[in-house]
């Protein structure tokens, strides 16, 4: 199945041979056919995967995305002015729909991110973290606290 990750990867595999009008079409057709938004400069990892195809995902053109990530439909990995910097989303994170990771933070290996959440501060490594703004309600160490 050819989803929005799919544009995305053929669109960066054309800016790095230097086609980047090209990579810019592909891009386009992925932003018409999902309304996902996922510029060919953004890294994302292997076995990163979209929920729905990446129906209405939105991604910084700065924004890392490690291995093994599930992006929810709706899902916004964006800036925050006048903050400068993208967010950096570890390995084997889970984000709900809807969620917004905002600004130069970084989302911790592991961790998960609820449904809605707005997300303008770091995400420990195996944190579950919840509501606007985002608070953990799951620490590393399992131990459940006040959100």
């Amino acid at each position: 199945m050819f989803d929005a990750l799919g544009f995305h990867k053929v669109a960066s595999g054309l800016g790095r041979f230097g086609l980047k009008r090209s990579a810019k079409v592909v891009s386009r057709v992925a932003r018409v056919l999902f309304s996902a938004h996922i510029p060919p400069e953004a890294q994302i990892g292997e076995g990163t995967r979209l929920g729905y195809g990446g129906i209405g995902i939105v991604v910084h053109k700065d924004a890392v995305i490690g291995r093994n990530v599930l992006l929810s439909p709706g899902v916004v990995v964006g800036g925050r002015a006048p903050l400068k910097g993208a967010p950096i989303i570890e390995d084997d994170v889970k984000i709900g729909v809807g969620a917004k990771i905002l600004g130069p933070i970084r989302i911790g290996a592991g961790a998960r991110v609820g449904a809605n959440a707005v997300v303008i501060d770091d995400v420990l490594p195996g944190d579950t973290v919840v509501g606007i703004p985002a608070r953990p309600v799951v620490r590393r160490s399992g131990k459940l606290s006040a959100a």
